[in-house]
């Protein structure tokens, strides 16, 4: 079963559009531009609402240790000339 989560790779600021995007297999951009959009069409209550889901909406888990980031072995192999 999936849960929304805030997101540690897909965030501008605390991972909540990033998190929302993966949760309904979209792109956060277009849930971020949605989330202006609102913000302004409300005269700001898309930013307590915000500060709201930071607050209620866990971030995901830490990647496991040992595990390493993205794009790691590449970054290596160049380093050694691969």
């Amino acid at each position: 079963m999936k849960e929304l989560k805030r997101s540690r790779m897909n965030r501008m600021i605390a991972g909540v559009c990033g998190g929302i995007g993966e949760y309904f297999e979209i792109d956060p951009t277009v849930v971020r531009l949605a989330w202006v959009i609102v913000t302004a069409l409300t005269n700001g209550i898309g930013i307590l609402a915000y500060l709201l889901a930071v607050l209620v909406v866990p971030e995901e888990a830490p990647p496991a240790t040992g595990t390493p980031p993205s794009g790691a072995e590449t970054v290596i192999d160049v380093e050694q000339g691969r």
